[in-house]
């Protein structure tokens, strides 16, 4: 009698077992996809003026939700994940010509044009100069999305290459693109203003690229000129700051650090022989135990250290990262600057975002714009499980860019009518 108990009483317990089980993944999967977190706007910080109001005015971005796909969407890792894998879905091609500067110390820099394929907005002539991601170019998907959209808008693109990203472009010196170089963006910029002396500028920058043309900026006054306003997207502001956390588990950033680490020394070691060929003149800083280095390093303030350093001649990792830093030059900008990072971006720790945040407390040109979701440059949008084609960061850029353009053509009337008064007077 026991045993017949014993044994009806077997499927109940295994049917608690798999409930358990299915409850456990539930839970995992939740926690994962982070299911519970809400949809809201972004926060912004900014200082009232009447800049500010006419952009909460122009810009529905900024006062609506952002609504990433429902089942992802919501992971920091996942959009992080899609954009440095596939970059965007259905990406567009657009067409441009490769543009080629010889730079002083014998480099050879490249950035691709694209011409507007519609009238702008204010019937002005525009140009968005944009300096993409780490080792990235205007062949990214990413990058070419965001250019086509920018094209329907009007605007004129010239996208930088950076130095030695492209796998078909040879170095012609030993140099390569650093984190916080600017020659080769400052050349790109001086070929479209001598080039274009009509046109205006918006200048936009992602990761990397957004150190490097805040950086750009600030460096001296002269470089904001014909500049209407900057953006820059998911950048960190300090390497000072970011290397200690960018070693850290948290958020899988240690991660992320030797992939990026694993992504460069490749690109690295496709150059070695105009970086460390015996017949090349190399910095003098420069070893050839630093190549056996770069074999062996697993992250990138280790690269930095052994090689990129050595190009500008830096005598330690600290003075680099500080040197190169556009945190340096933030308060040197005084044209329109919207700074966008996202809650979830897990290379950004949460510590980096207080440089923006106490810069919007004092400074009356820029806004700091920080949604919930996003990852690293992710920031899609969709309904359930497929993102759409153009991302709420590429609308974004547009729209602000377009309002920028329409204050700028609204204080130009109202300065022309304010004189005809004082004519009439």
């Amino acid at each position: 009698m026991n045993a017949m108990l014993e044994t009806s009483e077997l499927p109940a317990v295994f049917d608690g077992v798999k409930l358990a089980a299915v409850a456990a993944v539930l839970y995992v999967i939740v926690r994962c996809l982070n299911l519970k977190s809400p949809t809201a706007p972004p926060d912004l910080y900014f200082q009232d003026s009447g800049l500010s109001r006419f952009l909460l005015k122009s810009c529905p971005l900024l006062t609506k939700e952002y609504i990433p796909p429902l089942i992802w969407g919501k992971s920091g890792h996942i959009q992080t994940a899609l954009y440095g894998k596939m970059g965007r879905v259905r990406s567009p091609h657009p067409y441009g010509h490769r543009k080629f500067i010889t730079m002083s110390d014998g480099a050879t820099s490249t950035f691709d044009l694209f011409e507007p394929l519609a009238e702008h907005c204010i019937g002005d002539d525009v140009t968005m100069v944009i300096c993409p991601g780490i080792a990235n170019h205007s062949e990214k998907q990413y990058i070419r999305t965001f250019v086509d959209y920018a094209q329907k808008n009007g605007y004129r693109c010239a996208v930088l290459n950076h130095l030695g990203a492209l796998p078909n472009i040879e170095l012609t010196s030993p140099r390569m693109f650093t984190y916080g170089c600017t020659w080769e963006f400052g050349a790109m910029v001086s070929y479209i203003k001598k080039t274009y002396p009509q046109t205006q500028l918006v200048v936009v920058g992602f990761s990397l690229g957004g150190n490097i043309v805040c950086k750009y900026l600030g460096e001296t006054q002269a470089n904001q000129e014909r500049v209407l306003c900057c953006v820059s997207v998911c950048q960190g502001y300090s390497a000072l700051r970011a290397q200690e956390t960018f070693m850290q588990w948290d958020q899988c950033r240690r991660f992320y650090n030797f992939l990026m680490a694993d992504n460069m020394k490749k690109i690295i070691l496709s150059h070695r022989q105009v970086l460390f060929g015996n017949n090349v003149k190399k910095p003098q800083s420069l070893e050839d135990t630093d190549l056996s280095r770069l074999y062996t390093a697993t992250s990138l303030m280790q690269i930095d250290d052994n090689v990129m350093r050595k190009f500008h001649g830096y005598n330690s990792l600290k003075e680099y990262y500080e040197e190169e830093s556009c945190m340096r030059y933030l308060h040197r900008i005084y044209v329109p600057l919207m700074l966008v990072n996202a809650a979830d971006d897990p290379l950004v720790h949460d510590s980096l975002l207080t440089i923006p945040k106490a810069l919007s407390e004092k400074r009356e040109n820029v806004m700091f714009v920080l949604p919930l979701h996003g990852g690293h440059l992710g920031f899609f949008e969709g309904a359930v499980l497929f993102p759409e084609p153009l991302t709420w960061m590429d609308k974004l850029v547009v729209q602000y860019a377009n309002a920028i353009c329409q204050w700028e053509r609204n204080k130009s009337q109202c300065s022309d009518t304010e004189q005809m008064d004082a004519d009439l007077e």
